[in-house]
């Protein structure tokens, strides 16, 4: 690829979805854009940017979502989720016994691994036999990989990173070489195609954003950004899990370590409460 080119395409892919392209990954990228360039019917990179400089939309747009990892797996980072089953949820559903509300939101979800581990958590407690509320919403820039997601299918490959063989038993069932999420574990999630540059005007009072190994793909600015959005979406003691490599430093301090640990995080407007509560 022609450094112009190279340039060209990663200020359209970052002012897309936020992502900074490196250029000592440029075979890698050119790898990625190969399903585009079959889609769209270019023989070459040269011929594919030609016409991103044009203005195309439908091009661009396929562009951008080509270039998001979409990694996942069940109960990936397993500490993580053993920390939210036994510290974090317990006591949100103390919390909430009232309202019996619960909204948690899986923020770049990929083919929906992590949006199902939370529900299959949920589900453990019974909740919506018990009069709850469980708003559980997944989210991904890529329409395609939303829709796939929706679908619940997956490979005997992707069904055995990190998934119980109980947990299969329970919650699939074996659809030729393959298998399905059941149908009432589906539909506890909402999915919903959505960029993380856009507008969360439509996000609101949540207890629990798991926003996991997409932080890492953007530059400070982005980055700060999008956490003081996430920020303003939580209600006063909502949480924030990110990935294991991510810390949610942003300028105005918005959260602080979940008892100390690291890759989950309260809203520090809690902290602040419960200090003035003991002060």
């Amino acid at each position: 690829m022609k450094p112009d080119d190279f340039s060209f395409l990663a200020q359209l892919v970052r002012r897309r979805s936020g992502l900074v392209l490196r250029a000592n990954k440029a075979q890698f990228i050119e790898g990625r854009l190969t399903s585009v360039l079959r889609r769209f019917g270019f023989r070459t990179m040269s011929a594919l940017i030609h016409e991103l400089r044009h203005g195309r939309e439908t091009l661009a747009r396929a562009v951008a979502e080509a270039m998001t990892t979409n990694e996942s797996s069940f109960f990936r980072d397993r500490a993580v989720f053993d920390r939210f089953r036994d510290v974090v949820l317990p006591q949100l559903l103390e919390r909430r016994k009232d309202s019996k509300r619960l909204r948690i939101w899986s923020a770049a979800c990929a083919a929906g691994q992590e949006a199902y581990s939370i529900a299959m958590l949920l589900h453990d407690h019974k909740l919506v036999a018990k009069g709850w509320t469980v708003d559980l919403i997944a989210t991904d820039i890529s329409s395609e990989i939303i829709a796939r997601a929706e679908g619940g299918l997956y490979t005997h490959y992707e069904v055995q990173r990190g998934l119980a063989i109980r947990r299969l038993v329970a919650h699939f069932t074996q659809d030729g070489g393959n298998w399905r999420v059941h149908e009432n574990l589906r539909r506890m999630v909402s999915f919903r195609t959505f960029n993380l540059l856009d507008s969360f005007g439509w996000l609101d009072d949540l207890d629990v954003v798991f926003c996991r190994n997409v932080l890492l793909y953007f530059d400070q600015k982005t980055k700060s950004s999008v956490l003081e959005k996430v920020a303003d979406t939580l209600v006063p003691d909502g949480v924030l899990v990110l990935g294991h490599t991510e810390t949610p430093l942003t300028p105005a301090n918005a959260f602080v370590p979940v008892d100390g640990t690291s890759h989950i995080y309260r809203h520090a407007k809690a902290a602040v409460q419960r200090l003035a509560a003991t002060g």
